[in-house]
């Protein structure tokens, strides 16, 4: 991928635009996180319900831990457990940030550290931080090649970046909000591994 096509990326994301980017999962319809415009023009071009949560994706635990710093204590432990890999952790928001991405629920907030390589990983080098959700229709398939990315938004996104073939599995949902885990959505990394994993790290 050209360093042109990954600068449009990152020029694209900082000017509020959408673009689809390849993940560690699946293709990713991502915006920039910051401010409510670039995640309302995300939900409207994919035809989401606002209140639907989608993800903050961030470069690494670092940037996750500027961008949300109530993240800390028992929360930061389980982050560290199980980031970077092919996990959504729903986790404590309590001051309520990046509210236009967490839907019903303000109080919590689904983050992500994915394992990346390629333009991916470059472009979220560059802006730290994403909000991310599945380059698809909703309820449609997981796109695991661009081909499977609708034409549709391939063509209202503002920049396109082709990552090759991916697992085409979405990533593991856990929620750590509750006095139990709870496994919202099996996917790309077995959830009981997880659980135990945390588990381990909390004791």
């Amino acid at each position: 991928m050209s360093d042109e096509a990954v600068q449009a990326a990152v020029d694209a994301l900082r000017a509020g635009r959408p673009v689809i980017l390849p993940t560690d999962t699946v293709y990713g319809l991502c915006a920039s996180p910051e401010g409510s415009e670039a995640t309302e023009r995300l939900y409207l071009l994919k035809g989401r319900d606002p209140l639907q949560p989608s993800a903050l994706l961030a470069a690494d635990l670092d940037v996750l831990l500027e961008r949300v710093p109530e993240l800390r204590g028992r929360a930061e432990a389980i982050a560290r457990a199980l980031l970077p890999g092919p996990y959504t952790l729903v986790l404590p928001n309590p001051a309520r940030r990046y509210r236009w991405l967490t839907g019903a629920n303000q109080e919590a907030i689904g983050v992500r550290v994915p394992v990346l390589a390629g333009p991916g990983a470059r472009v979220l080098a560059e802006v730290g931080a994403v909000v991310a959700t599945s380059a698809n229709a909703p309820g449609g398939g997981d796109p695991a090649r661009l081909a499977d990315v609708p034409v549709e938004l391939r063509a209202a996104v503002a920049a396109v970046l082709d990552g090759g073939d991916l697992p085409g599995m979405p990533s593991t949902v856990l929620d750590f909000t509750g006095p139990a885990p709870r496994v919202v959505r099996e996917g790309a990394a077995p959830a009981r591994e997880a659980i135990d994993r945390v588990a381990g790290a909390l004791a």
